[in-house]
């Protein structure tokens, strides 16, 4: 039988029908791996539309990414009445996307919610990439750290200020929220802990082994109690810790619980406010800010709730939510036709905030967060209960033989000291049952120390082998190709490792996940030309000169002698007259011939950066750095050619099938991976709020010491491995045939308790021959752009106006004269070399008030054709108490185009009215040939949004 979610197989079986046919009600549907879920979902979506009065401005369909809203669309037109363009504005989309929405055309005022003196205008970016957001806050906690003395000591204990932005987005995550007086709502509460659920734990945990005959984990584990540690004077001695009997003395829990945490909550409160306040600032939010300000908005403004209500919500992933997005889906559900589809067996994103108990306390939860959130007054008027479940228990993927094995990996400690309660998993799990045709599965494992040989060895075995026949589209089994197989793994370095090897024996394969952009070469050589430029002479040609293709002992010389090549001194002048990072970065890429994927998303990456923040080469040098230290990775998309293995990590597959998996780097300490520690501050819900070190004086001397309470606490908190196994099924249940596991000389727990036999591995490889087509074509996606689709205003204008026109002066004139302006108004010593120079001067000099050049703006705009973004840059801002004057510098020798600029200029008053609703905003034109001034008459909004169409 075909998988429900193709065109061949039209008709739903009976779980997936009792789902489409089940309008009214709440539900949570246990969606197992291959079960067809989005088949059913977009069934019922339809359903809805065609047996109720609802429209699709009724129904709410969240899903977790973006591409997943563009299918279901397209799979919903397929059954309904619709068209897609009548679907195209249809709240089918990521609870970023909803937020943003929100936000947009409800949310300007949404921080005073929280009493921060700012709005959230229609320009505001959403920062997407990390490695950006990270450039931003060390900006932000540099300040913060200048303008805070009172927090010194805290300062000096936190290495890595983004572990604060981690910190920040958790508690963004959960509902925890800073107000200019406090804590939002019951925040306060929250940071403190739970000191009846950390019992609990303790008390588990404490509990004396084999019968009262062994000690306690907890004591046997603190036995390491102080070991390369230094604690204050006042931390209690080891003996006293442990107590003499089999547990620790049972007054710890009290005693290491309790603690004064008011300086504490204080300093993570206003880093948390004052970072809102410079991201509203600098005219960006992330993520989890938008939730944050959607969710203050939903819960203030009762009237917009009640507009915003939705008849029927559907959340697809919802083990994947985060417990404010299952709070947003309340206020947003005025009903309790409520539908949560997920299976709390592939929840693997908590290091995202997900929180697998949506799903696995479902009731609970829906029952808990609606009295929270009416605690004042009533936001969730429906009654949460019954909640009716549907089990989808027929897969479409994977043979039987892989679905019954794949149940072991949720019953599989993870480590020497991991226990599972395997009566209680075996009683949550939902058995699933394989449609396959044929059941040829083989499951193996294969043990050597040369590990990533004998994965291409096994990989030559397995292409062409019956022993390994796959099925083809028609049902039949077929012989195994490259394309077939799929090499899995929970971290990424092991599979650029086993990409390294695979090249260098011709073996056709393509890595799919993230690369380190910064450790690409176009980095390394764009952070030694930089290098260059700040005077770092040595650190900065030695790589250049290497590359060049000088021998060591060449460099050695060049370095001692200062003697360069004159082509290379020559490049570095070019350099250094260069007015922009950007300019620098395409020269040097040009330079050898980097052109491709890399250097567009590291040139990006940059470029989003300077968009909010302005780098000097010094601060440039110091994230490239910081990029190669982490390891920061970008996402890439790989085509694998026409029949080329594929290597994914396991977070990157979720979702996807494949018909042969090799799950490798089966090692201990590389799945799960090893401890790296917890937070210099960290989160916890059970502890709340704590500090792993401290800094203070003591015996005379100032240090940073450890916290022996915190230290005891995360010793009482068991390492949460069930994620660990969730990722092991999730690997697993991506094979539709075969599935084999590959270790080095160290294999881990998983693959020594799973009942299988592991055998010896062959690391010889034999001579690969490929054709052309198999070799696998490496490309990058540029990250999407949060929003609506932007244009510049000068697509706004008839270019037909400059065709008669001789008596100009060309660009080369026009940049010139825009670039003295900017450097004039930002205080540069700098003479006028011409009329137009010295007009612009004297315009300068006359002004009073106070200057920003080169402004970016942004005007969103509703079209019939959807929304729209104009976005451009105001050569010069002039801001006074009461006005705001756009200037537009124009280098033209006549006034023919006025009429185009009045477009562009109109964009402009727009865009800074929003900004600016109290100031009156007066857009000019500045002939810089004449230093005449003219005022604009701005052209209304939807006569630009006619143009846009237009144009």
């Amino acid at each position: 039988m075909s998988d429900p979610d193709t065109e061949s197989e039209p008709t739903p079986n009976n779980k997936q029908r009792d789902l489409i046919n089940s309008v009214d009600g709440t539900y949570l549907v246990d969606a197992g791996a291959g079960t067809g879920k989005t088949f059913a979902v977009t069934r019922r979506y339809a359903n809805i539309l065609e047996t109720t009065d609802a429209t699709p401005e009724d129904i709410l369909l969240i899903t977790f990414t973006r591409n997943a809203a563009t299918e279901m669309k397209d799979r919903i037109v397929s059954h309904c009445d619709y068209s897609t363009a009548e679907l195209a504005d249809a709240p089918i989309q990521t609870f970023h996307s909803l937020c943003n929405d929100i936000l947009q055309d409800y949310g300007f005022d949404a921080p005073t919610l929280l009493g921060i003196d700012d709005r959230i205008p229609s320009s505001t970016r959403i920062i997407e990439d990390s490695i950006v957001e990270e450039a931003l806050f060390r900006e932000f906690f540099e300040q913060f750290s200048d303008t805070h003395p009172e927090y010194t000591d805290y300062v000096r204990i936190i290495s890595d200020p983004t572990e604060l932005l981690d910190l920040i987005n958790q508690l963004a995550s959960k509902g925890v929220f800073p107000t200019s007086d406090g804590w939002y709502r019951n925040g306060a509460t929250d940071l403190d802990g739970d000191f009846e659920a950390f019992k609990s734990q303790f008390d588990t945990v404490n509990e004396p082994r084999n019968d009262g005959n062994k000690q306690s984990r907890l004591r046997s584990k603190l036995n390491g109690y102080g070991d390369n540690k230094i604690y204050l004077p006042d931390a209690p001695p080891k003996h006293e810790i442990r107590g003499d009997g089999k547990q620790v003395p049972a007054d710890l829990a009290r005693r290491v619980f309790d603690a004064d945490r008011e300086q504490l909550r204080a300093f993570v409160h206003d880093v948390y406010f004052e970072y809102l306040e410079f991201a509203l600032a600098r005219n960006y939010l992330n993520f989890g800010f938008l939730q944050l300000f959607a969710f203050v908005l939903l819960c203030e403004d009762h009237e917009l709730r009640k507009e915003l209500e939705y008849d029927y919500v559907m959340v697809d992933e919802f083990q994947d939510s985060s417990e404010i997005q299952f709070k947003l889906t309340l206020l947003l559900a005025g009903t309790n036709n409520l539908c949560v589809v997920g299976d709390w067996k592939q929840s693997i994103y908590s290091f995202q905030y997900a929180a697998v108990e949506n799903i696995t306390d479902f009731r609970n939860r829906f029952q808990q967060f609606a009295d929270e959130l009416n605690d004042d007054t009533t936001r969730v008027s429906y009654d949460t209960a019954p909640v009716e479940t549907i089990e989808l228990k027929k897969n479409y993927r994977s043979t039987q033989t892989i679905l019954d094995f794949s149940e072991h990996a949720l019953l599989t400690p993870a480590a020497n000291h991991d226990t599972v309660d395997t009566a209680a998993v075996r009683d949550d799990i939902v058995s699933l049952d394989s449609t396959a045709t044929h059941d040829n599965t083989q499951i193996e494992a294969i043990q050597h120390e040369d590990e990533h040989e004998t994965i291409l060895h096994t990989i030559t075995d397995i292409v062409g082998n019956d022993a390994y026949q796959v099925t083809d589209d028609d049902g039949n089994l077929r012989l195994p190709e490259y394309r077939d197989i799929a090499v899995l793994t929970r971290t990424r370095d092991f599979g650029r490792e086993l990409q390294s090897v695979a090249d260098e024996h011709g073996l056709p394969m393509a890595y799919d996940g993230g690369i380190e952009l910064f450790r690409t070469d176009p980095a390394k050589l764009l952070l030694a030309w930089l290098r260059i430029l700040d005077a770092d002479s040595d650190r900065g040609w030695a790589p250049v000169l290497e590359r060049a293709g000088y021998t060591l002992d060449e460099v050695d010389h060049m370095l001692d002698t200062e003697t360069y090549p004159e082509d290379m001194l020559a490049f570095r002048d070019t350099l250094a007259a260069m007015e922009t990072l950007a300019g620098v970065m395409r020269t040097v890429f040009e330079r050898y011939g980097y052109t491709g994927p890399r250097a567009d998303v590291l040139l990006h990456t940059v470029e989003s950066i300077r968009d909010t923040t302005t780098l000097t080469h010094g601060d440039l040098i110091q994230f490239i750095e910081r990029g190669i230290e982490h390891g920061s990775t970008h996402e890439v998309n790989t085509s694998a050619g026409e029949n080329s293995v594929t290597v994914q990590t396991i977070h990157a597959t979720k979702g996807l099938e494949h018909p042969i998996v090799i799950l490798a780097n089966m090692n201990s300490g590389r799945f799960p991976p090893s401890s790296t520690g917890s937070q210099t501050i960290m989160y916890d819900d059970t502890v709340g709020l704590r500090q792993r070190k401290r800094f203070a004086t003591a015996h005379g001397q100032p240090y940073i010491y450890d916290d022996w309470k915190t230290d005891v606490l995360r010793r009482c908190l068991n390492r949460d491995y069930d994620e660990e196994r969730r990722l092991l099924y999730v690997a697993i249940t991506r094979a539709e045939s075969h599935v084999l596991f590959t270790a080095g000389d160290d294999p881990n727990t998983f693959l020594e308790e799973l009942p299988l036999d592991i055998t010896d591995g062959d690391a010889t490889i034999p001579e690969i021959t490929i054709d052309t087509d198999e070799r696998p074509v490496f490309s990058v996606s540029l990250p999407e752009e949060s929003g609506p689709t932007k244009y510049s205003p000068h697509s706004l204008m008839d270019t037909a106006v400059y065709e008669d026109v001789t008596e100009g002066r060309g660009t080369e004139f026009g940049t010139r004269v825009h670039d003295f302006a900017e450097e004039y108004a930002l205080g540069a010593d700098i003479d006028p070399q011409n009329d137009d120079e010295h007009n612009v001067k004297q315009l300068l000099d006359d002004l009073s008030g106070t200057f920003r050049v080169e402004e970016d703006v942004y005007l969103p705009l509703n079209t019939d054709d959807g929304r729209v973004t104009l976005s451009g840059v105001i050569d010069l801002l002039h801001i006074t108490p009461d006005t705001i004057d756009i200037i537009d510098y124009k280098t033209d020798r006549g006034r023919h185009a006025e009429s185009e600029y009045r477009k562009q200029l109109s964009v402009y008053y727009h865009a800074l009215t929003a900004l600016y609703p109290d100031r009156s905003i007066d857009p000019q034109l500045f002939y810089t040939a004449t230093g005449e001034t003219i005022h604009i008459d701005p052209l209304d909004q939807t006569t630009l949004a006619d143009l846009t169409i237009q144009h």
